[in-house]
């Protein structure tokens, strides 16, 4: 495909663009169909001024502006076809009664030229196959021998003109070395429109992502916020699992230490009807340490060690019985962190 010459349209010229990408080459520019196009301009106003310079359709002819030419680049068929003329060649209406007569085969051809209002393109065979050489694609189109009739009169149902191009073409690096080898086509090229809009499209598209990477400050913002966003969860989460964590361990401390509270008061005997509470405890604690000070200082120093007999034997009772409650308090704590424990091994184990 690199060896295949392929003018792309530019302004209006597509009859320059048609010829040369016909005879693979720069062959003409603008300036040359432009002169091609005067002669003819001066060639028809000869032949109106046999009619007389004074007659009304010479006058009308003079103020008319060419039909060959105009300033946008377009040339007429007529310039298209003296310029071919140049090199040997000559153009045939493809659906012409004469033309249809011969019956050939489009494939047995070399090169057509389509026209349709204002647009010229070439439809040439190098080597083996044969190539769309319109000017409004990207690059050449491969055309199947198959494919070329129904091409051809798919152009012809659009409004296109055909024309069959006679002669010799002049030798072309493309033609020799398609002559040896086919050429695979994976992708058609797209029209020279098409291609310019997704250009547009990806370069806003482009705009748009970087508009939103600098109001971020920075192409890596997004990234790290949302990275920071995950860590922040992540910590929440777990900062959440420790208080529930805690909170169950606080209500199994406090169930426990009901349940044993319970228990000691239904299997402890009591030696007053009511249970006391641990302000009672307290308070007698408190008596019974004064009445020890009171008794150390009453006895004499040799006998340090005598217990007071039925009063302070009461106190011992009732100092017993706080203790006892402590000692089982403590018990019930320590139960409940056991069981605690176990619960949390038990659940990592699953």
């Amino acid at each position: 495909m690199e060896s295949i010459f392929h003018e792309k349209q530019e302004g209006s010229l597509c009859a320059q663009h048609c010829l040369n990408n016909l005879l693979q080459g720069e062959y003409f520019s603008p300036v040359e169909l432009s002169s091609i196009a005067h002669q003819l301009d001066e060639e028809e106003r000869m032949r109106m001024a046999e009619g007389g310079v004074t007659s009304e359709d010479y006058r009308t002819f003079l103020q008319q502006p060419s039909g060959n030419m105009d300033d946008s680049g377009f040339f007429s068929i007529q310039v298209i076809s003296n310029a071919l003329k140049v090199w040997g060649l000559e153009l045939i209406l493809f659906n012409s009664p004469e033309y249809q007569r011969l019956r050939i085969d489009p494939i047995n051809e070399r090169s057509f030229i389509c026209n349709y209002k204002e647009h010229w393109f070439t439809v040439r065979k190098l080597g083996k196959q044969w190539f769309n050489l319109n000017s409004l694609l990207t690059g050449p189109e491969l055309i199947s021998d198959t494919y070329l009739a129904l091409f051809l009169a798919q152009l012809q149902q659009e409004g296109y003109s055909i024309f069959v191009v006679k002669g010799d073409l002049p030798d072309c690096e493309a033609d020799q070395l398609l002559q040896m080898i086919r050429v695979q086509q994976m992708h058609r090229p797209k029209l020279i429109g098409e291609e310019l809009a997704q250009l547009k499209e990806q370069r806003v598209q482009k705009t748009d992502l970087e508009r939103v990477l600098e109001a971020n400050d920075g192409s890596g913002m997004l990234d790290e916020d949302e990275e920071d966003l995950q860590r922040a969860l992540a910590l929440s989460r777990q900062e959440i699992d420790l208080e529930d964590e805690e909170a169950d361990l606080r209500r199994a401390i406090q169930l426990s230490m009901q349940g044993t509270s319970r228990n000691i008061c239904q299997d402890t005997p009591q030696t007053s009807g009511t249970h006391l509470t641990s302000e009672e405890l307290r308070k007698r604690r408190e008596a019974y340490f004064e009445k020890q000070q009171q008794q150390q200082q009453q006895d004499p120093p040799g006998h340090p060690c005598e217990k007071p007999n039925t009063s302070s034997g009461a106190l011992d009772s009732d100092l017993g019985d706080a203790m006892s409650e402590e000692d089982m308090l403590q018990a019930a704590v320590t139960m409940s962190l056991e069981t605690v424990r176990s619960n949390f091994k038990t659940e990592g184990k699953k």
